[in-house]
């Protein structure tokens, strides 16, 4: 019995070791409020998100586990995490459950002490830590211990990073701060700014996301208008989500390409013939690829389940005894 674990800013995935995907939806839990009564959980992931901004904010409160990847609150990370395992069909106090969750290559020892912290006493145990990055590239069907160099960029709501590796080491990693999260606001105020129009964060992240599969076409975005404060609809070209939020983009692939900097020359001749490998939940932004691909100066492709292939890698990991030695994370 095990689980793979991408407990991302934005999404949170779960996949199982054996029956694959079991939880994919936002990271966000709703609270109820209560005077002498202690918060309790009302509703996780895809339930809650519906209720944001509709939810009484008196009564109710809704709270995501991590803040640019990290754990803000070990109580509030806890209760997502028993209330994800509930939802995803587990019951953690039948059986123990092995779990890897994937963490950020550049948090800090206290960071992830936090949320093995949380995942414990969750009821996950044992549980491991292990990169993002190297469990996505596992999930992609790469492997981290070959005698050959790969490189993958990672693009989720709270970070971004670029991280090569080989034969069971990180050769070089950058993050940037600027990821997901970033492009939804710069979505929101550009409907603000351009548009005269106040949407809420799930309507600017829903436009991001459609404006991706729908390059060319035009898109409907529903909010309160500046002036008259009643209801509107407006109708954005894609090529104009694309520019809201290029200033975050173009920021993200300036802190990546750095990455190659302190490759020696045999590494980038390995990651040349590869290519450079891009998943996250953030990835198909439009144009994100192509300016990584502009930027790193190398072959950049999309991986085929980009925003499963975290969860996913976690879990084959379980079954790597070698791969948890090299690259897991205490």
């Amino acid at each position: 019995m095990g689980l793979g674990i991408d407990l991302g800013t934005a999404t949170t995935v779960v996949s199982d070791a054996r029956r694959g995907i079991v939880f994919d939806e936002p990271s966000v839990m709703l609270l109820r409020r209560g005077g002498s009564r202690r918060e309790r959980v009302l509703a996780v992931g895809q339930d809650a998100a519906d209720l944001v901004g509709r939810a009484p904010s008196a009564s109710f409160s809704a709270v995501r586990p991590l803040e640019d990847g990290v754990v803000t609150d070990l109580e509030t990370t806890r209760l997502y995490l028993r209330s994800v395992l509930h939802k995803a069909g587990r019951r953690v106090w039948e059986f123990p459950i092995r779990a890897v969750i994937g963490v950020s290559v550049g948090s800090t020892a206290l960071e992830r002490r936090a949320l093995l912290e949380a995942a414990d006493e969750a009821g996950l145990r044992p549980v491991t830590a292990l990169d993002g990055s190297i469990a996505g590239a596992v999930g992609c069907g790469i492997d981290p211990l070959e005698r050959r160099v790969h490189m993958v960029v990672d693009v989720g709501g709270g970070t971004a990073e670029a991280v090569a590796f080989c034969f069971g080491g990180v050769l070089a990693h950058r993050t940037s701060k600027l990821a997901g999260d970033e492009m939804t606001l710069a979505v929101s105020r550009y409907l603000r700014e351009q548009h005269h129009l106040h949407v809420g964060e799930l309507e600017a992240e829903d436009l991001k996301i459609r404006s991706s599969a729908e390059e060319n076409g035009p898109l409907v975005v529903q909010g309160r208008d500046a002036a008259t404060g009643r209801p509107r609809l407006a109708t954005v070209q894609s090529p104009e989500v694309a520019d809201a939020v290029r200033p975050i983009t173009d920021e993200i692939v300036r802190t990546l390409t750095a990455c190659l900097d302190d490759l020696p020359p045999q590494a980038i001749a390995d990651v040349l013939a590869e290519g450079v490998l891009v998943f996250g939940g953030s990835a198909r932004v439009d144009g994100l690829p192509r300016e990584l691909e502009r930027g790193l100066g190398l072959p950049v492709k999309l991986a085929e389940n980009p925003t499963t292939c975290v969860a996913e890698g976690a879990a084959r990991a379980l079954r790597n005894r070698p791969l948890l030695a090299a690259y897991g994370r205490g």
